[in-house]
């Protein structure tokens, strides 16, 4: 059966950077059937909507979807259900993608890249999961409304135990095919939603007896990711604490340029992207680095496809891209090659043989 994907480009590089995981995609020869269609600031300018019925349709029918990335500063004054990260959350809740997986990977050529010593970040390899479809970020009530003659924004955190059990099956299975040992992040000494996610946390552990639990406060977790990264083999925790330490963690690795993402739902359908921005400043310059797509790619070959061997052969040839010194300009360094988007992609493509 032809496997269909659903390729968002989205805004700002987008378009540059999912240009060229197509290319990567197609040169495998699997047989792929993929069919644009629009997300976020570029639906809106079409159609007033970031996440049109069309794309919904698109999305709904197709077996893995590839985005690029939305959002920029031309849309932040429009009314919030029309903002470009309204399309994002609307596709994440719609195919019910709980699951997000962020790998944080050092790769040794880009290790003067990081903005911390060598010594503490050479081996890097953590993978993030964060709950995606709960927590502050869809939690009822929320708004702005007038109390005592001002204005009074309010946002609800809310965790129920299935949510929690399903994401922490995630973090658990995937810490089995690592090195079994999961941390879970909360902040339960302050609020009580965290507490029973810790709770849940603890019951789940006794059906994982060969993985290693451990607990800790955000705050911390947000400096020993700084102090000693390599502690962790896999962190699971929350929609809104994830979002921000998974992108604390893609800085140890050089770039968030680096970081690929998959969103997962229960049956391994996912929606895969870089972990960065839309990048409206260098957007149709040609010099955005395109490897973090790339890598979303090849997670795409690996949770939704089951295609490890292509997989690993896409990964294998980025490392063959910075063996060879071909660096874009967010990972350039002094003696290196500095190339443009097209080039690397070009690059990756020789790199596959």
């Amino acid at each position: 059966m032809i496997k269909k994907i659903c390729v968002l480009p989205g805004d700002g590089i987008g378009p540059e950077i999912t240009g060229q995981a197509v290319r990567v995609l197609e040169a495998l020869n699997l047989g792929f059937e993929m069919e644009t269609a629009l997300l976020g600031g570029a639906a809106v300018d079409a159609t007033g909507d970031p996440y049109p019925e069309a794309t919904q349709k698109l999305a709904g029918q197709a077996d893995a979807v590839l985005l690029g990335a939305v959002g920029g500063p031309k849309w932040d004054m429009l009314p919030r259900e029309q903002r470009p990260e309204r399309g994002l959350l609307g596709i994440r809740k719609h195919l019910n993608l709980f699951a997000n997986l962020r790998p944080a990977v050092l790769y040794p050529e880009l290790a003067n890249a990081s903005t911390l010593k060598p010594e503490i970040v050479s081996g890097l390899d953590i993978l993030i999961v964060r709950e995606l479809t709960g927590d502050i970020y869809f939690g009822q009530p929320r708004g702005i409304d007038m109390r005592n003659g001002e204005r009074f924004g309010f946002n609800t955190m809310c965790y129920s135990e299935s949510e929690i059990l399903r994401i922490g099956r995630v973090a658990f299975e995937a810490a089995q095919k690592r090195n079994k040992k999961v941390c879970s992040v909360d902040k339960m000494n302050v609020l009580e939603t965290t507490q029973l996610w810790r709770d849940v946390m603890n019951e789940l552990a006794l059906e994982y007896s060969d993985v290693t639990l451990s607990h800790m406060l955000v705050d911390n977790a947000a400096m020993q990711l700084v102090r000693a990264p390599r502690q962790f083999d896999v962190m699971v925790t929350g929609n809104m604490f994830g979002d921000i330490l998974s992108d604390e963690a893609s800085m140890l690795t050089g770039s968030i340029g680096m970081l690929p993402s998959a969103s997962l739902d229960e049956n391994g359908k996912g929606l895969y992207e870089p972990s960065h921005g839309s990048a409206p400043d260098i957007a149709g310059q040609g010099v955005a680095n395109p490897l973090a797509t790339i890598l979303s790619a090849a997670m795409m070959l690996r949770y939704s496809f089951g295609l490890e061997e292509e997989a690993e052969r896409v990964e294998n040839a980025v490392k063959k891209v910075l063996a060879r010194g071909l660096r874009t300009g967010d990972i350039y360094e002094q003696g290196m090659t500095r190339v443009g988007t097209k080039q690397m992609g070009d690059a990756v493509l020789v790199g596959l043989g």
